[in-house]
C-alpha cells in the first residue's frame, strides 16, 4: 500500500493516501453550550495537525461568526504553516466576501478550502449562481440541502432533487450523518440514495458531516438508528463506484458493526481505486476528541 507523508516535521509516521488529511475538526460547530472554546479548540487542532498522525488531519471547520476569534487565536499560536479551512456560512451569503476578505488577508494564518452553506428549501440555479459568484475559482463551493424527517416520501424526493441540482452545478453536496439528536442520523436508505444522488450528477465528490466514531453502532435506546462510522461511509463509496472487489451490498456496508471486515476491504484496494474514492469523499467532518488515532491503530490502518 502506498504511503505519503503527513508534510509535519514532527511526525515521523507516513499516512497511507486513503486517510491522508481526511479528518475535519467540526468541534466549532458544536452547540455553544457544548463546544469548547475557539482557544481550546484552535490549540488542539494546530497540536494534532503537527502531531504524530498530523497527515491524518484536514482542515478547520469554522462558522464566519467565529472567525474573528479563531484568526486572532491563530495569530496568537504563530503556526509554523497555514491553517487549511472550510468555512461555514452561518451569517447569510451577503457577509462572505467580507470573510474571504478576512481569510485572504491573513495568508501566514489561514489557507481557503471550501465555503460551506445550507441550502433554502426552494434550492434553485439561480441561488446556486449566487453562491458560485461569491465563491473565488480556487476554493469549493459545498452546498446542503436540508433533509426531511423520516416518513416525508415528498420531502425525500424533493431533497434529492436538490441534491442532484447542487451536483448539476459544480457544487460539493454534503450530507449530515449525525449529531447530538437521534433526529440527526438519516437513515440506511437516505445516505444511499444521497450518495447515488451526488455521484450521478455531478464530479465534484459529495460531502458528510457529523461522524463521532470510526464503525457503525448498532442501534441503542438513545438512538435507534444507529450511528453512522467514517469507514462505513468510506467502503460504501468504494462499492458504489465499483472499485471494491466486494460483492456484497452498498448498505451492508453502511450497517456494517465489522470494523476489522471493513478496514481489509479497504485495505485490498489498489492505489488508483484509493485515488478514485478521495476523489469522491475528499473530506469528512469529525469531532476529534480526541482524533480517532487509536481506533484506526486498532485496525492496522495506521502504523
Amino acid at each position: 500500500m502506498m504511503t505519503v507523508p503527513s508534510g509535519s516535521a514532527a511526525d515521523p509516521w507516513p499516512i497511507r493516501p486513503l486517510l491522508a488529511a481526511l479528518v475535519d475538526d467540526t468541534s466549532l460547530l458544536q452547540p455553544r453550550t457544548v463546544a469548547p472554546g475557539v482557544d481550546a479548540v484552535v490549540s488542539r487542532y494546530l497540536a494534532a495537525r503537527d502531531g504524530h498522525y498530523g497527515g491524518l488531519v484536514g482542515r478547520l471547520v469554522c462558522p464566519a461568526s467565529q472567525l474573528p476569534a479563531v484568526v486572532t487565536e491563530l495569530a496568537r499560536a504563530a503556526p509554523s504553516r497555514p491553517a487549511e479551512l472550510a468555512l461555514v456560512v452561518d451569517t447569510g451569503l451577503g457577509a462572505v466576501p467580507k470573510a474571504l476578505s478576512t481569510v485572504f488577508s491573513r495568508s501566514s494564518l489561514l489557507t481557503p478550502s471550501t465555503v460551506e452553506c445550507a441550502a433554502p428549501p426552494d434550492v434553485d440555479g439561480v441561488w446556486l449562481e449566487r453562491v458560485s459568484e461569491f465563491v473565488p475559482d480556487e476554493v469549493t463551493p459545498v452546498v446542503e440541502p436540508r433533509r426531511p424527517v423520516e416518513g416525508d416520501d415528498e420531502g425525500t424526493e424533493a431533497w434529492l432533487a436538490a441534491v442532484r441540482k447542487v451536483a448539476e452545478h459544480g457544487c460539493t453536496p454534503k450530507i449530515r450523518m449525525g449529531g447530538p439528536r437521534a433526529s440527526d442520523v438519516p437513515v440506511t436508505a437516505d445516505v444511499y440514495r444521497f450518495l447515488q444522488a451526488g455521484l450521478e450528477s455531478g464530479t465534484g465528490g459529495i460531502s458528510a458531516q457529523g461522524f463521532d466514531r470510526i464503525v457503525h453502532e448498532a442501534p441503542s435506546g438513545s438512538f435507534p438508528r444507529g450511528r453512522h462510522g467514517l469507514l462505513n461511509l468510506i467502503v460504501a463509496v468504494a462499492r458504489m463506484t465499483g472499485v471494491s472487489v466486494s460483492p456484497e451490498p452498498v448498505e451492508d456496508a453502511l450497517e456494517s458493526t465489522d470494523g476489522e471486515a471493513l478496514a481489509r476491504e479497504l485495505d485490498e484496494l489498489p492505489d488508483a481505486a484509493v485515488e478514485q474514492v478521495r476523489m469522491v469523499l475528499p473530506r469528512c467532518g469529525v469531532d476529534p476528541d480526541p482524533v480517532p488515532i487509536a481506533d484506526l491503530v486498532a485496525l492496522g490502518l495506521l502504523d
